[in-house]
C-alpha cells in the first residue's frame, strides 16, 4: 500500500492527473503500477485500478489475473471493481472507504460497489479494506469538506 501512496502522490503533482495510486502484485513481485490519468489521458476509464490492470495484463501477456493483489488508495469505484472481477484478480486491498472521503469519489448515494465482488459468481476473490485509511484518505477531501464544485464530478 505504500507503494500505491506513492504513486497517489505522483498523480497528485502531475497535471491532468489526480491523487488515487494502485499498484498489483503477484507472485510476490510488483507487476504493474499506477494512478488516475483521466485528465492526462482524456480518457474516463483511465482510472488508477484500469490504467494498472493494463499494465500488468500487458507485462505478464495475458487477461487473467488469478492469484494477483490489487493495491488501491481508495476503494474502488463500479468500473474499477467490476474490472477487478472480469480480470479474475485474487485480492483487493484499498484504504480509504467511501465512509472516510468526499462522496464525490462515488457514483451512487446507496449502492457499495464492494456489494459487487461478494456478490460475483466466485468464491476465490478476498476484499480487505482499511489499510492505511488515515494516510490514504489524508490525500482526498474529507465527507464533511466542501471542495470547489469544477472538482466535483459525482454530485
Amino acid at each position: 500500500m505504500q507503494r500505491a501512496l506513492d504513486f497517489a502522490r505522483e498523480g497528485d503533482a502531475t497535471p491532468g492527473a489526480s491523487p488515487i495510486g494502485c499498484v498489483i502484485v503477484f507472485e510476490g513481485k510488483i507487476v504493474a503500477e499506477g494512478h488516475n490519468e483521466v485528465g492526462l489521458r482524456h480518457d474516463p476509464t483511465a482510472h488508477a485500478e484500469i490504467v494498472t490492470i493494463r499494465r500488468a495484463c500487458e507485462k505478464l501477456g495475458r487477461d487473467d489475473l488469478r492469484g494477483a493483489t490489487l493495491y488501491s488508495t481508495l476503494q474502488p469505484c463500479g468500473m474499477c471493481t467490476m474490472a477487478s472481477v472480469w480480470t479474475s484478480i485474487g485480492r483487493v486491498v484499498y484504504g480509504a472507504g467511501r465512509d472516510h472521503v468526499h462522496r464525490m469519489y462515488f457514483e451512487d448515494r446507496h449502492l457499495d460497489t464492494m456489494d459487487f465482488m461478494r456478490d460475483a459468481y466466485r468464491d476465490d476473490m478476498a476484499l480487505v479494506g482499511g489499510v492505511l485509511k488515515a494516510e490514504c484518505a489524508a490525500l482526498y477531501y474529507g465527507p464533511d469538506d466542501e471542495p470547489p464544485r469544477e472538482e466535483q464530478a459525482n454530485t
